[in-house]
């Protein structure tokens, strides 16, 4: 029981300190006169607040050789695209980008909660969010210059979007969007996970809007024009897909004819279990059969890029990794430079009452400045890593991104199995003909009934060679999607990477500057110990 009263105590101990060092008054120098604030004004914002300073053309930065100081340097936002686009605001029309060139922007906001009456066995329904979801564009495709539109989604909306660009865009990389979250909506508190939600959904629906193939597609102008009811075809269940596709089994197995399309797309969802065997048995013979498929990867460009690709994905989780154990560090610096301070304080405190002697007020006032550089240099490390977590946060970008491009192969993978099943396929059926007609040629006059198969067996010949045709159209389709696709993360990679160093090293750099010149003020205030030494 006393062990859980002094544990109780400490923590009331600690939010104590924690408050009195926020209200703690630092004697700031006056701020400088080109009109930039110093960083410790913002010291009550959230980590997640992003500190954006606007500056004049003549202060940006064209090298970084000799910038006039670091100090002043930290202010510039090198990625105020994403900072203007975090929804959490209403549209703002000064945020918008100019009308010189095409631009697409999708703010997510106004959570509300609406019941879902029908299909519920639970008296009164069941409840969801929906979100307001307003854009605006000078696109042509949603009407020109001063487009605006409104509408409100769920999520489930959301994920019908996400399918149906999934199989419209197969070989792009598709931003991956939200999870479900079925845990986290259990365990967190439901402003907090609403609020969360509508975060990632607007950047989700951002991402979409800056892909240069995605942003011009039909499902997403439905999705973010049409009002009501989303008109794109919603996603069946897993088990209405696997029984669709026991009823058509029996079809497949007597040999009926299939669609040429139908067939060159990859058997997915249950709805084609005879082409799942058969796709599976040509997996298998693929990997064990020892035997070379009739069609290959014979790409040695892209399988080159593909292990570049898989290196980097590794060495984006290890930096990834780093990154954070770099921000846990600035935050524990931060907090233990702040209890330093708060400590200073309260020994000033005790001096300055019960001083007797000259010395002791100048020891109180020397022990005051003390506390005043270690509360500054924490507020400093406090904003410092505010500022890491918004540049580093592009490596955890870029793990969801490395999803997409994992993606896109897998669609790459699907489709070149899909023709080696189909010219498996076709190989067996001509075999199978030939066989057929050699047992009819023995016998006077042919056999009828071996006839009738032979011709059934050369029309699905006929159906299967279309299928591979458009099979091998789709899988180079996909080819190409995956070649433009990769070209277009070199240089949007170069760009991103380039943006979070430069943001990163500058702001590390000013900081450092600003934490070092509080400790040289500091230094100079208490000389005097340094003379009396010598």
């Amino acid at each position: 029981m006393m062990r859980q009263e002094n544990h109780g105590d400490e923590i009331s101990d600690l939010r104590e300190s924690q408050e009195e060092m926020e209200s703690l008054v630092l004697d700031e120098p006056p701020s400088s006169s080109n009109g930039q604030s110093s960083p410790s004004s913002s010291a009550a914002a959230p980590p997640s607040a992003v500190i954006d300073r606007q500056t004049s053309a003549s202060q940006h930065f064209n090298s970084i050789l000799e910038p006039p100081s670091y100090a002043d340097a930290i202010f510039t936002s090198f990625d105020s695209s994403a900072s203007a686009s975090n929804g959490h605001d209403s549209p703002r029309p000064e945020s918008d980008p100019p009308a010189r060139s095409e631009f697409l922007k999708v703010w997510v906001s106004d959570p509300q909660k609406e019941l879902e009456l029908s299909n519920s066995l639970v008296p009164g329904g069941t409840s969801y969010y929906t979100y307001l979801i307003t854009t605006r564009t000078n696109m042509p495709e949603y009407g020109g210059d001063g487009s605006e539109f409104t509408v409100r989604r769920r999520f489930k909306d959301v994920v019908t979007l996400s399918d149906r660009l999934s199989e419209s865009y197969r070989g792009f990389f598709i931003p991956i969007r939200p999870d479900k979250s079925v845990v986290e909506s259990q365990v967190m508190q439901i402003e907090q996970f609403v609020e969360q939600r509508r975060a990632a959904l607007s950047k989700y629906l951002n991402k979409l809007a800056a892909h240069p193939a995605i942003r011009r597609s039909e499902e997403l102008r439905v999705f973010l024009v049409v009002k009501g009811k989303l008109p794109l075809m919603r996603s069946v269940d897993v088990a209405s897909r696997m029984l669709d596709g026991a009823v058509r089994l029996p079809r497949q197995l007597v040999g009926e004819a299939v669609d040429a399309n139908e067939a060159a797309q990859p058997a997915k969802g249950g709805r084609d279990l005879m082409r799942i065997f058969r796709e599976l048995k040509q997996s298998v013979v693929n990997d064990w059969g020892g035997v070379k498929p009739m069609v290959a990867e014979e790409d040695k460009e892209f399988l080159e890029k593909k292990d570049k690709v898989v290196e980097f994905e590794q060495q984006l989780s290890n930096m990834s990794q780093q990154a954070e154990l770099l921000v846990k560090a600035q935050q524990d610096m931060g907090e233990t430079m702040g209890e330093l301070g708060l400590a200073f304080v309260k020994l000033t405190k005790l001096e300055t009452e019960g001083a007797m002697f000259e010395s002791q007020t100048t020891r109180a006032t020397d022990m005051k400045n003390v506390a005043t550089a270690a509360v500054k240099s924490s507020r400093l490390y406090r904003e410092l890593n505010a500022q890491t977590v918004k540049h580093l946060d592009k490596l955890h970008e870029y793990l969801g991104v490395m999803l997409a491009v994992n993606g896109a192969f897998s669609d790459r993978t699907s489709a070149l199995l899909t023709v080696q099943t189909l010219s498996s396929d076709l190989v067996s059926l001509q075999s199978r003909i030939e066989k057929l007609e050699a047992a009819a040629s023995k016998i006077f006059g042919g056999d009828r009934s071996r006839m009738r198969k032979i011709e059934e067996l050369k029309e699905t010949l006929k159906v299967s060679e279309e299928a591979k045709a458009c099979a091998v159209k789709e899988y180079e389709r996909i080819k190409e999607n995956n070649r433009n696709e990769l070209e277009r993360l070199d240089r949007e990679r170069h760009d991103d990477f380039m943006g979070m160093l430069k943001g990163f090293v500058l702001n590390q750099a000013g900081y450092a500057e600003k934490m070092a010149n509080a400790w040289e003020k500091l230094a100079e205030e208490t000389s005097g110990y340094a003379k009396d030494g010598s």
